[in-house]
């Protein structure tokens, strides 16, 4: 009785089927394929089923992996991009403007999310979930790195030919020398001691240290102490808005100075000086130097930077300037009006920092601090020339006859540091006199003799002895500032132009604020 409930047909034609019939069976047929292709384009984590059957829209490579994490956001923008461009020049388009689309199309994609694709794809499978959750919005970001190219203005001073006096194959061996120095700093340390803070190339392993303090041992928090001040052990990440350092540069320039000096002990509760040992070498050389570079990198429009170094400049050319019987100048260091008459390896940093703020000094004086940072610089180089290994003390003295020599062995160490080779660069960039290349090169050769080790650099415990004993520790200020001033010593001056950047005192270059005065390309940032 069933069976007679279902139609039977048999086919007198191909299709058997009589013309109503032949309708609704189409209508059918066309209703299951548009329910089974629909849910291919409505139903979610559907887009590699997309693919298989629409053609290929324009993309970044390797956007299509982004998309196939369920609910990505940058997934959902980039099905439908602001003003798409097509996929190949339109008729009459050319290269260029092709290419000018990729740019465009490139630059859209970096500001959707910074992070890069490949770096999102690779965290959503590793997490099994979207690279972003919704509640963290993308951050947009808007540098326009060729319109930061277009301002570079370079070279600062001279010209290509300053190598003119001195084969350029010499200049260029020597170059390539300090080249090899650093690949093989580098690869000993990554090869040894890869993650610690330091390598230890005698014993080819790594040091740690406690220097930055033990994690969650009771570092200070970022905040304000009650004289306004940063807590010197402070979390960096927490204290870095310029705000802050605008209250303590106006602390700073309101306080009682004595003889306009700096001491270099300030209470972060009182806001009171601790101490009167003003140095312009250790604790604090940095503070001078910042005041200048915080003016050439605004593009010289932080007035009160400016200011404030001129002062303090002036204070201590009145107060810890001096000149030895030998002709020696230096800067001393103040303990409450009594003088020290020494310098530290770190105040050579001086020389350069003089001769950097020289061109925005007043007119009566910009020879005199250029005549000055070279004096200093000369200074220095005496206390590297006066040791056996022609390496310099931790720190020399100017009494009882000695000068610019360490008077006791706990001073009489080196340990790789950059402040007499910075000082050459800058004054070489500045005067372009050959003697600076010819104290680098000294240096460069000493470094080979004492301090290179099997298994990288090491520093000295004693300068004045031709058989070098290690300490057995490459610091890392070696590469990242000593031979870096060395290499742009024997560079040309378009070698990260001083123009264009400002190197903080680890030697990192940051670029000069040149946003609101016109450069080579003109435009703004």
């Amino acid at each position: 009785m069933l069976m007679r409930k279902v139609p039977v047909f048999v086919p007198a034609s191909p299709w058997g089927l009589r013309l109503p019939q032949k309708f609704l069976f189409l209508l059918f047929l066309s209703g299951l394929v548009t329910l089974c292709f629909g849910a291919l384009f409505l139903l979610p984590n559907s887009s590699r089923l997309k693919r298989l059957f629409l053609a290929p829209r324009t993309q970044q490579p390797g956007l299509e992996v982004v998309a196939e994490v369920a609910g990505h956001p940058l997934a959902r923008e980039q099905e439908s991009p602001p003003n798409p461009a097509p996929a190949v020049p339109a008729p009459g388009e050319d290269d260029a403007s092709s290419q000018a689309n990729a740019r465009r199309r490139k630059g859209w994609l970096r500001r959707t999310h910074p992070t890069g694709t490949r770096e999102m794809a690779t965290a959503a499978r590793s997490s099994g979930s979207a690279a972003l959750r919704p509640q963290e919005p993308s951050i947009p970001f808007s540098f326009d790195f060729h319109a930061f190219q277009s301002r570079l203005r370079h070279p600062v001073q001279g010209t290509r030919a300053d190598e003119s006096k001195e084969p350029q194959s010499l200049v260029r061996a020597q170059r390539e020398k300090i080249k090899e120095m650093m690949q093989f700093a580098w690869q000993s340390y990554k090869r040894y001691a890869m993650g610690k803070n330091e390598l230890r190339p005698l014993t080819k392993d790594g040091y740690e240290g406690s220097m930055f303090g033990v994690p969650n041992q009771g570092h200070q928090a970022g905040r304000e102490t009650p004289a306004r001040l940063q807590h010197p052990h402070g979390n960096p990440k927490r204290c870095c808005e310029l705000q802050k350092v605008r209250n303590i540069r106006k602390v700073l320039r309101k306080i009682d100075k004595p003889f306009g000096l700096y001491p270099n002990f300030l209470s972060p509760v009182s806001g009171n000086w601790m101490q009167h040992h003003v140095s312009v070498g250790g604790l604090g050389d940095s503070f001078y130097e910042y005041l200048i570079k915080s003016w050439l990198m605004s593009a010289k429009t932080d007035v009160e930077a400016k200011d404030m170094y001129y002062e303090a400049l002036e204070a201590i050319e009145t107060h810890l300037l001096n000149v030895s019987p030998g002709g020696l100048t230096y800067i001393a260091e103040w303990r409450g009006g009594i003088l020290d008459h020494k310098m530290g390896h770190l105040a050579c940093f001086s020389g350069g920092m003089i001769a950097l703020g020289a061109e925005d000094a007043k007119e009566e004086k910009r020879a005199r601090y250029r005549e000055l940072a070279a004096q200093i610089t000369k200074t220095c180089h005496e206390s590297y020339a006066r040791s056996d290994t022609k390496l310099g003390p931790e720190a020399f003295w100017f009494n009882s006859g000695r000068e610019a020599v360490a008077t006791q062995l706990s001073e009489s160490y080196y340990i790789l540091r950059p402040e007499v080779v910075e000082s050459y660069m800058y004054l070489w960039r500045q005067t372009h006199d050959p003697i600076y290349r010819e104290w680098g090169w000294e240096v460069v050769t000493a470094l080979e003799k004492y301090c290179r080790t099997e298994a990288g650099f090491s520093g000295i415990q004693d300068v004045y002895s031709s058989i070098p004993n290690h300490d057995n520790k490459q610091q890392t200020f070696f590469l990242a500032e000593t031979l870096k001033y060395l290499y742009l010593l024997f560079s040309e001056d378009d070698v990260l132009s001083l123009e264009d950047w400002v190197f903080n005192t680890e030697a990192h270059p940051l670029p000069v604020n040149h946003s609101d005065s016109p450069g080579r390309g003109g435009g703004q940032l």
